[in-house]
């Protein structure tokens, strides 16, 4: 069976044509921002026949849990969900429309990152606002990057030779965006994105947790209307807001400036902080997992992070090289470190299907 992932992100689109009988990537494709559904075609073209077209959403809201083959009625709940993740959901739709002309006669799915944290504990899913404000608009904890975390989990457990199942994990995804899991028994117990992606630690170009008063300030005093907040917080914030140079983690890593390792330590440091935050959902930590474009081919942020880990029995030591998923701790190391690469085309090609 021959399945074509489609993965847009917050920076780019990746395709990738899975062999799901072998696990095989016989073709794939990395669209630059800001990536057009028109950019498919040659890559669609390329492909030839395909069975399944497995489509990656950011959020799937309160109505779509788990990968569902489109339908009507799936198509509507994921308009509903427009508002939840505009930078991401209407990017996820036009490659629909797209992809069905494209491709008629396969089965198309959607696959929410959201539906790995379905089961998220009531305690950690609640916010500690108004009864009548969570139930009138749904407000609560969604998470994000289920796929990422859903491949780098089996990986780990592979790497371990121990089942999912009996496994805590930390688990960091490192990448233009940024979010950090609590993993017990191959479930999530907590994250750090909330309602939408711009919760949690901070990322690239996101600012990810900051005080709402601060924000009520600016908005309250006149000094920027909801626009200028929004596009601040997700598009100016973060390493770039931080370095005012660069929102990648290698330039930031190659550049000696002040500004530069001044970003890199405040993102190590909240990386850090999340982590720790994350363990006191678990009754212990079999192992901590890098993966995400930064997590798995930026040992130095790896190093940083893992060093100032201390407290929770982690240490620093760790292997440079990131030529195969692999422990990069020490022999001898109380809490193993691993460095996973991020293969949400696999998960999503494995969810697609298996979806009904």
């Amino acid at each position: 069976m021959r399945v074509l992932t489609v993965n847009p992100g917050s920076g780019s689109l990746r395709l990738h044509l899975v062999d799901a009988a072998t696990g095989q990537v016989p073709d794939s494709e990395e669209i630059g921002q800001p990536p057009q559904e028109a950019d498919v075609e040659p890559f669609v073209d390329r492909c030839g026949a395909v069975d399944v077209v497995a489509h990656r959403l950011v959020h799937g809201g309160p109505g779509l849990v788990a990968p569902a083959v489109v339908s009507r009625q799936v198509r509507e709940t994921v308009a509903a969900a427009r508002s939840l993740a505009p930078e991401h959901v209407p990017a996820t739709e036009a490659l629909l429309d797209r992809l069905t002309r494209l491709l008629p006669d396969a089965r198309h799915v959607v696959c929410p990152d959201t539906a790995f944290h379905r089961d998220l504990p009531e305690v950690a899913r609640a916010y500690a606002v108004p009864r009548q404000w969570r139930d009138r608009w749904g407000l609560r904890r969604y998470g994000f990057h289920g796929w990422s975390f859903a491949w780098a989990v089996r990986r780990a457990a592979e790497l371990l030779s121990r089942p999912a199942e009996g496994l805590n994990l930390l688990v960091a995804h490192l990448s233009g965006g940024c979010s950090v899991t609590a993993v017990a028994g191959g479930r999530s117990v907590d994250t750090s994105m909330g309602f939408t992606p711009l919760e949690g630690t901070m990322m690239a170009r996101r600012s990810g947790t900051v005080d709402p008063g601060m924000l009520l300030w600016l908005l309250r005093e006149g000094h920027l209307d909801a626009a200028e907040l929004e596009d601040g917080l997700y598009h100016r914030s973060g390493l770039l807001g931080l370095s005012g140079t660069s929102d990648d983690t290698r330039d930031l890593v190659r550049d000696d400036g002040e500004q530069a390792r001044f970003a890199l330590a405040v993102f190590e440091h909240r990386a850090r902080r999340e982590l720790a935050a994350m363990a006191a959902s678990l009754d212990r930590v079999d192992a901590l997992v890098f993966t995400g474009d930064i997590g798995w081919d930026q040992p130095e942020v790896a190093e940083a992070i893992a060093d100032g880990l201390g407290v929770l029995g982690i240490h620093g030591g760790l292997a440079t090289g990131r030529e195969h998923d692999a422990v990069i701790s020490p022999a001898d190391a109380a809490v193993p470190v691993l460095a996973i690469e991020s293969r949400e085309e696999l998960a999503l090609a494995r969810a697609a299907i298996e979806a009904h």
